[in-house]
């Protein structure tokens, strides 16, 4: 897609935090994008499912960080109800072991609501790698 184009995402390996680069004045996207940085080979998540996630979420605007599974030295376990509709549409399908770039409009975000770190009406980068599938 083309919004992803517009970032640059390392390839580290797994289990260390990646390096996201956004274009300064890229457009942001209106739709949910998706797309594998590289792909997983161990179970599949479905939807509904839960997992444990190791991620970083920045804002699409400027790059910032708001907040970081890797820079807390800990992968969060999640069930894909309990996350911003982005996330559960975005990471259905991952394989574990996969790495995953999306970019979350506000709408399937936190909209117009600010929370700590992220303004009203932000758009959402996270690289999400998906450590273990749990149900």
């Amino acid at each position: 897609p083309a919004a992803a184009s517009s970032m640059a995402v390392s390839t580290t390996a797994a289990g260390s935090a990646p390096q996201i680069t956004v274009t300064p004045g890229a457009a942001a996207p209106t739709s949910l994008v998706a797309v594998d940085v590289y792909p997983g080979t161990g179970k599949e998540l479905k939807a509904g499912g839960s997992g444990t996630f190791n991620y970083t979420g920045e804002l699409f605007s400027d790059g910032s960080v708001f907040d970081s599974s890797w820079e807390r030295g800990q992968p969060i376990s999640l069930t894909l109800d309990r996350v911003i509709p982005g996330w559960r549409d975005g990471v259905v399908g991952m394989k574990a072991g996969g790495r995953r770039l999306l970019i979350v409009p506000p709408d399937q975000g936190y909209g117009a609501k600010a929370i700590a770190g992220i303004p009203p009406n932000s758009t959402l980068v996270f690289v999400v790698d998906l450590e273990e599938v749990t149900s």
